[in-house]
């Protein structure tokens, strides 16, 4: 029975980063591209350490390090599309505009 779990949950994961880089590559601007990219960074990892959990049980090195390295992609990745879609931004715009309180007076 686990390694049939296993077996859909390493397929959803391999599912989820294809359809990913399918995403990335069909997408026309660097935007769209970055919203693509959610969730094969979210779903792929996740089904992945799961499966290598549930395969190899939760204390065991294999599942530690899955583990770890799943959180590490879940926490990094919204950090790196926000970095990658301000610099996009900024290239796209020529820099980064400041907003404004509706108190304050617009700059000359």
């Amino acid at each position: 029975m686990s390694d049939a779990i296993v077996w859909v949950l390493l397929s959803i994961g391999v599912a989820a980063q294809l359809s990913g880089v399918l995403g990335i590559l069909v997408a026309r601007s660097v935007f769209d591209r970055l919203h693509l990219t959610g969730p094969a960074s979210i779903f792929g990892p996740s089904c992945l350490a799961l499966a290598v959990v549930i395969d190899e049980g939760p204390f065991s090195q294999a599942g530690l390090k899955s583990l770890l390295v799943a959180l590490l992609l879940l926490t990094l990745s919204p950090v790196l599309v926000h970095a990658t879609a301000r610099a996009a931004y900024v290239r796209e715009h020529g820099r980064l505009e400041r907003l404004s309180h509706a108190t304050e007076e617009p700059r000359p």
